[in-house]
C-alpha cells in the first residue's frame, strides 16, 4: 500500500474519534507491508491524557511484535505528532513517521520544535509531512467548528 492509502486508514480513525466525541486524530503501524496496529484519541473516553492515537498504536504494535521496540515500522498519523508522541516514537525506535496536518501549536515534526529529528537523540526516524493533509485538517476545523456552534466551512479560520 501507498503513504496515501495507509494515510487513509489512519483517517477513518480519526473519523472514528471523531463520532465518539474526541478529537480526530487517527495513527496506524506498519511493519513488513502490513497494518499491525491502529488506533483513534481515546483521551476523553478514557479520562488519560496520554491515550492520544499514535501512543496507543505504539502499545498495540509492540504487544503484536513481542516487543518495545519497533524497529521497521512506520506510523502513520494525521496530525503531527506533540511532545509525548514525538518522545515516545524515538524511545521506540520507529523507523518513519508520515503524518497528515502539521500543528503550528504543539507539533514536534517541524512546527514549534523537532523531536524526531533532534540531533542529540540518540535515534531519529526519517519523517514524511503533509500526506493528505488537506482531509486531516478538514476534519479537524470540521470537528472544532461543530463543538465552537459554527457552521462548517471548508477554509481556515482567521487569525485572532
Amino acid at each position: 500500500m501507498t503513504d496515501r492509502e495507509l494515510m487513509e486508514v489512519a483517517l477513518d480513525e480519526a473519523r472514528a474519534a471523531a463520532a465518539a466525541g474526541e478529537v480526530p486524530v487517527g495513527a496506524v503501524v506498519v511493519r513488513d507491508g502490513s497494518i499491525i496496529a491502529r488506533a483513534a484519541n481515546r483521551t476523553v473516553r478514557d479520562q488519560d491524557p496520554t491515550a492520544h492515537a499514535e501512543s496507543l498504536a505504539l502499545r498495540a504494535a509492540s504487544a503484536v511484535v513481542g516487543s518495545w521496540r519497533l524497529s521497521g515500522c512506520t506510523l502513520y498519523v494525521t496530525l503531527e505528532p506533540c511532545a509525548m508522541c514525538a518522545g515516545a516514537l524515538v524511545l521506540a525506535r520507529v523507523d518513519r513517521v508520515v503524518f497528515g496536518a502539521w500543528d503550528d501549536k504543539a507539533g514536534m515534526a517541524g512546527s514549534v520544535g523537532d523531536i524526531l529529528r533532534h540531533p542529540r537523540l540518540n535515534h531519529r526516524p526519517a519523517v514524511q509531512g503533509g500526506v493528505a493533509a488537506v482531509e486531516s485538517s478538514a476534519l479537524l476545523r470540521e470537528f472544532f467548528a461543530l463543538r465552537r456552534g459554527r457552521d462548517f466551512v471548508d477554509t481556515p479560520e482567521p487569525a485572532t
